[in-house]
C-alpha cells in the first residue's frame, strides 16, 4: 500500500513535463555543463518555456534555442532536431567537438542554426542542404576540413553561409553560385587549394556581402562581380589577385567598403568611381596599382581612403577639398607631388591626414583642423615649406603630430607646444627656429618630443621637468644655450634624452639617478663643465652614455662599472685619475682619448715613468713567461681531453668561435669554469641555465645547449610543442639577439660554440620568469602595478620587434615563462630560438613544418593552418596579459577541456569580470584592471585580423593605466562592417 502510494505521489511531476521538455533533457544528458548554464533545466517543471536558453511562442512552443556563450561541452546534441516547431538553433561559442553525424533531415523547421566558433571537425554535413527552409548557416571557427558539400548548391531559400576561420582544403566551387537567394558569403581564413575567383559567383543578384580573404587565390577579379548591384562590402583582402580592378565593378552603387590590400594588383584604378555614392572605405593598399587618383574619387563622401605602398605618381585634386564626409586620409608611401589643396578640411571633419613619403611641396593648408576634429597630422618625408600654420594652435583635438624631413622654416606658434592632448610630436630636421615656449607646460599628454636637426635657440624652459609622461626628448643639433634645467630629474618616464651638438653649459644635473628607466643619455659636444655624477652609475637600464666632447673634469666614477653600456664615450674632456678597472682594456680606447690627465692600463692613455727602453722592451720577459705557461696548460687540457674521450666518462669543453655582441669585463674561461650543478638556477628542453658571478660582483646568465639530441624532462612540464633544433636555436638566437638594442629585449653579451655544447651568455636577471614568479608563493609580491608595468614593458618589447626591427622578427613563442623580470621588475622578452625574420610584418604569412610554440599560447589558427605572422604573438601575448590579470596558468585542469582563454570568455558572460580577476590583487585597481582585461581579450581574438597591432596594443595599455584620464574607447572592427582592420602601416 505504501509503495502505491509514493508511486502516486511521484506521478504528478515525472509526466508534468510536455514532450517537447523532455527532449531538450534528453539533449541536455548529451551534454557537459561545468558553469551550470542548464541548471534551470528540470523535470519538474511543466514547461519549459522559462528554462535558461529557451524561448516559446505564444501557444507555449519552443521556437529558438540560444545557448551561445554558456561553456556547454560535447557532440551537438541530436535531440533538438525532434523539437517540431523549433525555427532556430545558437549554439555558438562553445566547446562543441567532434563530427556532426546527425541527419539534418530531420530538421526541416529549422530556419536558423549557429554552431560557430566550437571545436567541430571533419567534413561539412552534406545533409544540411536538406533542410529545405534553412535561411542561416553559420560554422565558422571550427575545424572543418575538406571540400564545401556538392549538394550545397541545392539550396533555394539560404541568404546567410558562413564558413571562415576553418581547415576547408578543396577550392571555392562555382556551384555556390547556384545560391540565388544568397546575402551573405564568408569563405575567408581557410586552408583553400590555390584557385581562381568563380564567374560563377556574379550570378549572386542578392548578394550584401563577399569576404573571401586570406584564402589562396589568384588570378583576376572577374568582370562578373559587376552584377552584384546590392553588394556593400567586399573584402578580397590578402590573396595572390592580380591583374587591374575590373571597370565593371563601378556598377556597384550600393558598396560601402572595398578590402583590395595586400594582393599583386596591377593598372590604374577604374573610371566610374564617381557610381560609388554609398563608399566610406576604400583599401587597395599593398598592390602594384599605378596612374593617378581620379579626381571623381575625391568628390566621394569617404570616411576613409587608403592607398598606400602602390605606385602612385601625380597631383592630389584640389576637387578632394570638396568631400563633405572625409575624415580619414591615408596616401603615404606614394609617390604624388605638388602642393596639398589649399581648402582641404575647411567642408569635412578631418580626423587623420597622413601624405608621409611623397614628393608634395609648398605650404601646410591652414584649414585641416577648420572642424576642430583632427587627431593625426602626418606629413613626414616630403618637400613642405614655409612656417607652420598659425591656425593649428587651436586645434585642440591634436595627438600626434609628425612633420619631420621637410623644409619648414619659422618659428613654431607658441601654443603648438602646449597642446594638451599631444602625445607625440616630431619636428626634426627642418629649418625651424626660435625657442621652445614656456606654454608647453601644459601638453601634459607628451610623452615623445622631437626637434633635433633644426635651429632652435635659446634655453630649455624649465616647465619641460613638469611633463610626467614624457618618455623621449630629443633636441640635438640645435644652437640651445644655457643650463639643463634641474626639474629634468623629475622626468621619470624618461628613457630617452639626447641634447648633442648644442650650446648648453653648467653641470650635469644633480640627482639624475632618480631617473629610473633612463636607457639613453647622449649629451656630446656641449660646454658642459663640473663632475660625472656618481649617480649615473646607479641607473638600473642605462644603455648608451655619451659626454664626449665637453669640458667635464674630475674622475670618472667607479660606479659606472654597474652600468651594462652598448656605448660608452667620455672622449675629450678634463678628465683626470685612474680609469675604473673594468674599462681599462685595450678596446676602450676610444671611449677615453682626449683626456690627457687620465691613467690606466690601455696604450697611449698614460705614459709611464721608466723612459721609452722600459715601455719597449719591459713587456718581453713576462710575455716568455706567459706563454711558456700558456703552452703548458693547453697540453694538459689536451691530453686530459683525449684522455676522457677516450674512456668515455666525462665530456669535455673546448672552446671555439667565441662572439662578443657587446664590450665585455670577461672572457670565456671566466665563464667556462664556473658551469658546474652547484650553480644551475633552471633547464629546459635544450639544456641548462647557469648563474655565473665573477669576481667583481657581475654576474651573467649562461644557456647551454646540448649539440645532440637530449631533451630534458622539463619539456613536458613547459609544454613545448615545437620543432627546436639546438642547432638551429641557438643560430637563430645569436643572429637575433646578436642585433637587437632595446630596453625589454634580453641582452646577449656573447656566445661561443665548445665541442659537445653551444653557450649563450646573457645579462642576468634577478627575478627570474614572469611564470615562475606569477604562478608561486611568490605570486603575491605582484602588485597590480607591477603587473601593469611588466605588461607595458614586454608589449613595447614585440612592438620593436614587429615594427622597428629591419627586417620584422615573429618571436613564436611568447609566454610567460619567456618574459624575464630584473632586479626593479622591469620586463624583459626572452628566448628566441624559434623567432623568425620576415620581409614585412603585415604583408603576409609563411607556413611552417611543425607546430612551434606552448599549449595554450598558440593562436588558434596557427595550431591547424601553420601558418605564422606577428598575429601569433600578439595572440600569445594577449594570453599573458589574461595570465596577469587573473593570476591563472594557461592550461589549467580546472578549466577541463578549455584553456584560458576561452575560461575567462565563458566566466565573464556568466560572472562579470570581477570573479576572473586574482583575489590577490587590491580591488581599489578593479576599473584599470578590466581595462588592461579587454586589452587581452582583443589580443585572443579568434580571427588574426581582428587583433590590433603590437603598436595599437602598446597605446590601448599605456590609455588603460592612465587612470584619471578620460577613457578612451577603442576603434571597433565593426565600424563599417565586421571586416574592418587597422592600417597595415602606421606612422609611430
Amino acid at each position: 500500500m505504501i509503495l502505491l502510494l509514493l508511486l502516486f505521489l511521484s506521478l504528478p511531476h515525472a509526466l508534468s513535463l510536455n514532450q517537447e521538455g523532455l527532449y531538450l533533457l534528453k539533449a541536455k544528458e548529451g551534454l557537459d555543463d561545468p558553469f551550470g548554464a542548464l541548471s534551470s533545466w528540470k523535470a519538474r517543471d511543466e514547461l519549459p518555456c522559462n528554462w535558461k536558453g529557451i524561448v516559446c511562442d505564444s501557444l507555449n512552443r519552443i521556437n529558438s534555442v540560444n545557448l551561445s556563450s554558456t561553456g556547454v561541452a560535447g557532440p551537438f546534441p541530436s535531440f533538438l532536431c525532434r523539437l517540431p516547431f523549433l525555427s532556430s538553433i545558437d549554439l555558438s561559442n562553445n566547446s562543441i567537438d567532434s563530427s556532426v553525424a546527425v541527419d539534418f533531415g530531420a530538421c526541416q523547421h529549422i530556419k536558423s542554426l549557429n554552431l560557430s566558433d566550437n571545436l567541430l571537425v571533419g567534413s561539412i554535413p552534406a545533409s544540411l542542404s536538406r533542410i529545405s527552409d534553412l535561411r542561416e548557416l553559420v560554422l565558422s571557427g571550427n575545424n572543418f576540413s575538406g571540400e564545401i558539400p556538392a549538394s550545397f548548391g541545392e539550396f533555394r531559400r539560404l541568404e546567410r553561409l558562413c564558413l571562415a576561420g576553418n581547415l576547408l582544403d578543396g577550392t571555392i566551387p562555382s556551384f555556390l553560385g547556384n545560391i540565388s537567394s544568397l546575402k551573405v558569403l564568408e569563405l575567408a581564413y581557410n586552408l583553400f587549394r590555390p584557385s581562381q575567383l568563380s564567374p560563377e559567383l556574379g550570378n549572386l543578384r542578392n548578394l550584401e556581402v563577399l569576404w573571401i580573404s586570406n584564402s589562396n587565390l589568384f588570378g583576376e577579379i572577374p568582370a562578373s562581380f559587376g552584377q552584384l548591384t546590392l553588394l556593400t562590402n567586399l573584402d578580397l583582402s590578402s590573396n595572390q589577385l592580380n591583374g587591374s580592378i575590373p571597370s565593371s565593378l563601378s556598377g556597384l552603387s550600393r558598396i560601402v567598403q572595398i578590402e583590395l590590400y595586400s594582393n599583386s594588383l596591377s593598372g590604374e584604378l577604374p573610371a566610374g568611381m564617381s557610381n560609388w555614392t554609398r563608399l566610406l572605405r576604400l583599401d587597395a593598399s599593398m598592390n602594384k596599382l599605378e596612374g593617378p587618383i581620379p579626381e571623381e574619387l575625391c568628390g566621394l563622401q569617404l570616411e576613409s581612403l587608403s592607398l598606400y605602398q602602390n605606385r602612385f605618381e601625380g597631383f592630389l585634386p584640389e576637387s578632394i577639398a570638396g568631400s563633405k564626409n572625409l575624415y580619414e586620409l591615408r596616401l603615404f608611401d606614394n609617390r604624388l607631388r605638388g602642393r596639398l589643396p589649399s581648402e582641404l578640411g575647411k567642408n569635412s571633419r578631418l580626423n587623420t591626414l597622413d601624405v608621409s613619403s611623397n614628393h608634395f611641396f609648398g605650404e601646410i593648408p591652414a584649414n585641416l583642423c577648420a572642424n576642430g576634429a583632427l587627431e593625426e597630422l602626418l606629413m613626414i618625408k616630403n618637400s613642405f615649406s614655409g612656417n607652420i600654420p598659425a591656425s593649428l594652435e587651436k586645434c585642440q583635438t591634436l595627438r600626434r603630430v609628425r612633420l619631420s624631413y621637410n623644409q619648414l622654416s619659422g618659428e613654431v606658434p607658441p601654443e603648438i607646444w602646449g597642446l594638451p592632448h599631444v602625445y607625440l610630436l616630431d619636428l626634426s630636421v627642418n629649418s625651424l627656429s626660435g625657442h621652445i615656449s614656456n606654454s608647453i607646460s601644459g601638453a601634459h599628454n607628451l610623452s615623445s618630443l622631437s626637434i633635433s636637426s633644426n635651429q632652435f635657440s635659446g634655453s630649455l624652459p624649465s616647465e619641460i621637468g613638469s611633463l610626467r609622461n614624457l618618455g623621449e626628448f630629443s633636441a640635438s643639433q640645435n644652437k640651445i644655450t644655457g643650463k639643463i634645467p634641474q626639474t629634468f630629474v623629475h622626468l621619470s618616464k624618461l628613457s630617452s634624452l639626447i641634447l648633442s651638438n648644442n650650446e648648453l653649459s653648467g653641470e650635469v644635473p644633480a640627482g639624475i639617478e632618480s631617473l629610473k628607466q633612463l636607457n639613453e643619455l647622449r649629451l656630446a659636444n656641449n660646454k658642459l663643465s663640473g663632475n660625472i655624477p656618481d649617480g649615473i652609475g646607479s641607473l638600473p637600464v642605462l644603455n648608451y652614455l655619451d659626454l664626449s666632447a665637453n669640458s667635464l673634469s674630475g674622475e670618472i666614477p667607479f660606479s659606472l662599472q654597474n652600468l651594462k653600456l652598448n656605448l660608452l664615450n667620455l672622449s675629450y674632456n678634463r678628465l683626470s685619475g685612474d680609469i675604473p678597472p673594468l674599462y681599462a682594456k685595450k678596446y676602450f680606447r676610444d671611449s677615453f682619448v682626449g683626456n690627457p690627465g687620465l691613467c690606466g692600463e690601455i696604450d697611449g692613455l698614460c705614459p709611464g715613468n721608466g723612459g721609452t727602453v722600459n715601455l719597449e722592451y719591459s713587456w718581453i720577459l713576462p710575455s716568455i713567461f706567459t706563454l711558456a705557461g700558456i703552452v703548458l696548460i693547453v697540453g694538459v687540457v689536451l691530453f686530459c681531453w683525449k684522455y676522457k674521450n677516450f674512456k668515455k666518462n666525462k665530456k669535455g669543453m673546448v672552446i671555439s668561435k667565441w662572439r662578443s655582441f657587446h664590450k665585455l669585463g670577461f672572457s670565456e674561461v671566466d665563464i667556462v669554469d664556473c658551469l658546474n650543478e652547484d650553480n644551475v638556477i633552471g633547464s629546459g628542453s635544450a639544456g641548462k641555465v647557469y648563474k655565473v658571478v665573477f669576481a667583481n660582483g657581475e654576474a651573467v646568465a649562461v644557456k647551454k645547449l646540448w649539440g645532440g639530441s637530449k631533451k630534458d624532462t622539463d619539456s613536458e612540464k613547459d609544454g613545448l610543442e615545437n620543432d627546436r633544433v639546438d642547432k638551429d636555436g641557438f643560430e637563430i638566437e645569436v643572429e637575433t639577439l646578436g642585433k637587437i638594442r632595446h630596453k625589454n629585449i634580453v641582452r646577449l653579451w656573447c656566445c661561443c660554440n665548445t665541442g659537445y655544447c653551444k653557450l649563450l651568455v646573457y645579462e642576468y636577471m634577478p627575478n627570474g620568469s614572469l611564470g615562475d614568479m606569477l604562478h608561486s608563493s611568490k605570486g603575491g609580491l605582484l602588485d597590480w602595478p607591477t603587473r601593469y608595468k611588466i605588461a607595458l614593458d614586454a608589449a613595447e618589447g614585440l612592438s620593436y620587434l614587429h615594427h622597428d626591427c629591419v627586417p620584422p622578427i615573429v618571436h613564436r613563442d611568447v609566454k610567460s615563462n619567456n618574459i624575464l623580470l630584473d632586479g626593479e621588475f622591469g620586463a624583459r622578452v626572452a628566448d628566441f630560438g624559434v623567432a623568425k625574420v620576415f620581409q614585412g610584418v603585415g604583408k603576409g604569412e609563411e607556413s611552417m613544418s611543425v607546430i612551434v610554440g606552448s599549449r595554450g599560447y598558440i593562436a588558434p589558427e596557427y595550431a591547424y593552418t601553420l601558418r605564422v605572422n606577428e598575429k601569433s604573438d600578439i595572440y600569445s601575448f594577449g594570453v599573458v596579459i589574461l595570465e596577469l590579470v587573473t593570476g591563472r596558468l594557461p592550461v589549467d585542469p580546472e578549466f577541463g577541456e578549455k584553456d584560458l582563454v576561452k575560461w575567462v570568455s565563458a566566466s565573464l558572460d556568466q560572472k562579470g569580470g570581477e570573479h576572473v580577476i586574482d583575489p590577490r590583487l587590491d580591488c581599489s585597481f578593479n576599473e584599470e584592471i578590466v581595462r588592461v582585461l579587454n586589452v587581452g581579450l582583443l589580443c585572443t581574438n579568434a580571427l588574426p585580423i581582428n587583433r590590433p597591432p603590437m603598436r595599437r596594443v602598446v597605446k590601448m595599455l599605456q590609455e588603460a593605466g592612465a587612470r584619471n584620464k578620460p577613457k578612451t574607447t577603442a576603434k571597433k572592427d565593426g565600424k563599417l562592417s565586421p571586416y574592418y582592420h587597422e592600417d597595415a602601416s602606421n606612422h609611430v
